[in-house]
């Protein structure tokens, strides 16, 4: 590719404005463990199956470090905090012993069970549950998500749907993931041994501590009384090949959007985009994963044609930050909101499933 392209807010306006404009921009970095290349990561684990890793035709195994939902959960409350909390509104649920959860940490956004359960503010009459609703079936029936943006815009920069209600289902327009190439798996092993004999001391017999050694189910092993032995655990992972990071930005996506100000809607929603996919990469994804930026590794934001032609861009979080203050002022940022949990209406929302399966069964058993 050539050198990269300069960026003016006018060249990047355009890629939210002109249904004929480029199709994505994607940056592939590589990175590496603090140990350096070779060293062990340890990726998440998942039920059933342990490490999620493929293994493709060639024999080549693939291992997923961080997936496209982990990744964004980990972005999206970067807006929590200055400087980029003054770019989206700031919704805070007051609960138990005077807590507080923000929606951004809400792991479905807009469509989460937590919007469902706040309760109607008394002083204000903004209802949260029904400004979410209403924001959803207006995009259904007409595409417009202005509402949506006012409420909680990183549902449009990171994709929702709203499968307990509406159904309404956003795209993300920022996906990132990170997977690790040719990899092979290790096992650990250890042994726990308890400071004293607490059989020796009377406090069960030899018998009941011969029962129950070595036994990590047993309840004196679950309470840390006797020797437990672990062998043949999951002990990380070696790649042989380099491990990724994909960020894509989908500028079809965005060009879809539609609203009453369209132009100032899908231009702020580029913005918080920009601002996510360039914010720098947190190291620390896990206990035993703490990746950095290959230093000699190439990193460089792409913009890809519609053609597939792909031309460099010298997009950077200074040049982000600067596009999203002044798209977001143009559009004008929703309200901050302090609003309560509302425990009757999570009980009703709890029981909505219920009350569905109970009619579809009375319906079964009519026409039967």
């Amino acid at each position: 590719m050539t050198a990269p392209q300069s960026l003016s807010h006018e060249t990047i306006n355009s890629w939210a404005d002109d249904d004929n404009g480029p199709v994505a921009l994607h940056l592939r970095q590589e990175l590496l463990p603090v140990e350096g290349k070779g060293g062990v990561i340890f990726p998440p684990t998942y039920a059933d199956i342990g490490y999620n890793i493929d293994t493709l035709a060639d024999g080549t195994k693939v291992a997923t470090i961080d997936s496209v939902g982990s990744q964004a959960n980990r972005m999206e409350p970067i807006f929590k905090h200055p400087p980029y909390d003054a770019l989206v509104p700031q919704i805070e649920i007051a609960y138990g012993n005077e807590r507080t959860v923000s929606i951004l940490d809400a792991g479905h956004r807009l469509g989460d069970a937590l919007i469902r359960c706040v309760a109607k503010d008394d002083a204000s009459g903004f209802d949260l549950r029904a400004a979410a609703h209403e924001a959803f079936d207006v995009f259904q029936r007409t595409n417009d998500a202005a509402a949506i943006a006012k409420l909680a815009p990183t549902s449009l920069v990171f994709g929702v749907w709203d499968s307990r209600d509406t159904q309404a289902k956003l795209p993300r327009i920022v996906q990132s993931v990170i997977r690790a190439w040719d990899v092979e798996v290790l096992q650990r092993s250890a042994q726990y041994n308890p400071p004293l004999d607490y059989s020796a001391l009377d406090v069960f017999g030899e018998e009941e501590k011969a029962k129950q050694e070595g036994d990590p189910k047993s309840p004196l092993a679950k309470r840390g009384f006797v020797h437990v032995p672990a062998a043949g655990a999951l002990g990380g992972i070696v790649a042989h090949g380099p491990i990724q990071r994909d960020v894509t930005v989908n500028l079809v996506a965005l060009r879809r959007l539609n609203g009453e100000n369209a132009q100032a809607l899908r231009r702020y929603v580029l913005g918080l985009s920009l601002i996510a996919a360039t914010d720098p990469l947190d190291p620390f994804l896990r206990q035993g994963c703490l990746i950095v930026p290959d230093p000699e590794g190439r990193a460089e934001w792409s913009l890809v044609e519609r053609r597939g032609a792909r031309s460099a861009v010298a997009l950077g979080a200074s040049t982000a930050k600067e596009f999203a203050l002044a798209a977001a002022k143009a559009f004008g940022i929703g309200a901050n909101r302090r609003l309560t949990f509302s425990k009757e209406r999570a009980v009703e929302d709890s029981k909505k499933d219920k009350k569905t399966k109970s009619k579809s069964q009375d319906k079964v058993s009519e026409s039967a």
